[in-house]
Order: C-alpha cells, then sequence, then structure tokens
C-alpha cells in the first residue's frame, strides 16, 4: 500500500479552510494589482504598436490622460477580480498566497455577487483593513456581501470558516 502525498505543505495543514488574515490577503491584493498595471501597459504597448504599424513615420506614443487612465484601470481591474473570482474563485494573488473566495455557502461565486464584489473591493480597497478588528477575519467587503476568503491549497476543500489561530500564518 502506498501513502498518499498531500499537496498542503505541512505547516500550512492547519490553516486549510480557515479564513485567511490581513498580511496574506494584503500581499495577495498586491500581486493583483501588479497584474492589473500590467496588463494595463501591456495594452498600451500594442496600441501603439498598432499605430507605430500604420504610421512610422509619424508616430508619436498616445497621449494618457488621467481621468481615462484611472477610469481604464478600474473597469480592468473589476473585469479581472470578477472574472476570476467566478471561474476559479482564484485571482494570480490568491493562487500565490493559497487563498480563495467563497460564497456564503461556502461554494464558488456566481458572476453577479463577484461583480458586486469587485466593484466593492476596487472602490473601497480600505475595506480590507475591518480585518484587523474583526473576530473572524472579514473585511467590510466580506461582512456587507457575505462572502470569506481561505486560505486553500488545494482544489477540494471543506472550509473550516474560522477566524485563523492566533499568528497571521503562512504569509
Amino acid at each position: 500500500m502506498t501513502a498518499r502525498v498531500s499537496p498542503i505543505p505541512h505547516a500550512a495543514r492547519p490553516f486549510q479552510g480557515r479564513r485567511a488574515g490581513l498580511v496574506t490577503r494584503t500581499l495577495a491584493a498586491v500581486v493583483d494589482l501588479v497584474v492589473v498595471v500590467t496588463a494595463f501597459w501591456l495594452g498600451y504597448a500594442a496600441v501603439s504598436g498598432v499605430l507605430f504599424a500604420m504610421e512610422p513615420a509619424g508616430f508619436q506614443f498616445p497621449d494618457v490622460a488621467l481621468g481615462p487612465w484611472v477610469a481604464a484601470e478600474y473597469v480592468l481591474a473589476v473585469g479581472y477580480l470578477t472574472l476570476r473570482w467566478s471561474t476559479s474563485g482564484r485571482t494570480v494573488g490568491a493562487l500565490v498566497m493559497g487563498l480563495r473566495v467563497l460564497n456564503r455557502n461556502g461554494s464558488r461565486m456566481r458572476p453577479v455577487g463577484a461583480l458586486l464584489r469587485a466593484i466593492f473591493c476596487v472602490t473601497f480597497p480600505f475595506g480590507l483593513l475591518w480585518i484587523v478588528v474583526s473576530a473572524e477575519n472579514r473585511s467590510l467587503q466580506d461582512l456587507v456581501l457575505r462572502t470569506s476568503v481561505i486560505y486553500d491549497w488545494h482544489r477540494r476543500v471543506r472550509p473550516a470558516l474560522e477566524p485563523a489561530a492566533a499568528s497571521e500564518g503562512p504569509a
């Protein structure tokens, strides 16, 4: 008989299925911010490349005014979060940090719920700080929309939905 090898790191096993803390969620959000900003600038580079190909002699980089730039980043961030949360429950940042976003039933978010959460998170990112005073490690977004962000290094998890132990855990 062969022993099963767990994909979950030994030190992370006590946290599997528990709500994630502020440090881990903040680091995941920073990774996601880098993904969104990078996607924007890759899009800008692609548009610039097309404009250059169309008229190389008179090419100038397109101006990016602050208002349209902020609006484009906002729409891109909301779209990215909505898509990732409604399909896998994981953004790139959540994948890197071993997190997953779940609805109130402990399952994958539906598109409308993911969209509402994405708008709330992008519009009011400081709602994440509510975790500091929450005994359940819940952000303001989690409380209002009844969602949870859990540690999940494995595809199948039965969420404990309890606050993490006194320490932040693997961050």
